[in-house]
């Protein structure tokens, strides 16, 4: 019986993190990102932009034409891939930025969400759909208006999903996780950002200077401890520095 992970984002960063963290578990991973790695580890991977959403359907049901619902005892969707979006106050952001952002970071969990459901439907497997989140979804930060936008949306859409799986006898579990302060490209781009785009700057320079930040590897495991640990209960949000 096979344990099945597709995972959004899964060639660099947490996303690598945890798609070689689950793997090493005995897992089958399944990765969907806008870039393709030399394999390192036993990995299957789909080339897609998740900001064009019209291509997500062909991806997901490629995938699942692959899979065999009779052999498969878990299976799992990590909506991992994000982008923090231009730093900057909503008038400076042109309309076409503010596009890409939204789609990356809530259309397209929304859209891999309805598929997954969908498409796994009457599957006597355990499922369960895995968002990466962020304290930025309940945090109003200055000059992050479509990170903190579009994560509160992906809050939202697990408090619905939950209680629209909850009544059914094989529905899908949703949580959302906030993995902290990860040492990532993303955090980069913050302490890169000039001043005057984003006052708060020198906060997150100094995470990284007195070495606050957590490593990709760390959250991983924190994250599949909360999983083996039966802690990622359907319509949780939780951030992993409180587990």
């Amino acid at each position: 019986m096979e344990k099945i992970l597709i995972i959004t984002g899964g060639s660099k960063g947490l996303g690598l993190g945890l798609a070689k963290e689950y793997h090493k578990n005995g897992y089958r991973i399944i990765s969907i990102s806008r870039s393709t790695i030399k394999k390192l580890y036993a990995v299957e991977q789909y080339q897609c932009d998740l900001s064009n959403t019209e291509t997500i359907e062909n991806v997901i049901t490629e995938i699942f034409s692959h899979l065999d619902k009779d052999t498969t005892k878990v299976l799992t969707l990590i909506n991992n891939a994000g982008d923090l979006g231009t730093v900057n106050t909503l008038e400076n952001i042109a309309p076409k930025e503010i596009d890409y952002t939204i789609r990356v970071n809530l259309i397209a969990p929304l859209i891999l969400s309805s598929l997954f459901i969908k498409l796994s439907k009457g599957w006597e497997c355990k499922k369960k759909i895995i968002n990466i989140s962020s304290g930025a979804a309940i945090n109003p930060y200055e000059s992050w208006s479509l990170y903190c936008a579009s994560k509160a949306g992906v809050d939202m859409m697990t408090k619905v999903l939950s209680k629209e799986q909850k009544r059914l006898k094989k529905g899908v579990k949703i949580i959302s996780i906030y993995p902290g302060i990860v040492d990532t490209d993303m955090q980069e781009k913050v302490r890169t950002t000039p001043k005057e785009n984003f006052k708060s700057v020198q906060r997150f320079i100094d995470f990284y200077e007195h070495g606050d930040l957590f490593s990709p590897e760390q959250v991983a495991q924190k994250i599949y401890q909360l999983e083996i640990a039966g802690k990622l209960k359907n319509g949780r949000i939780l951030d992993v520095r409180n587990e």
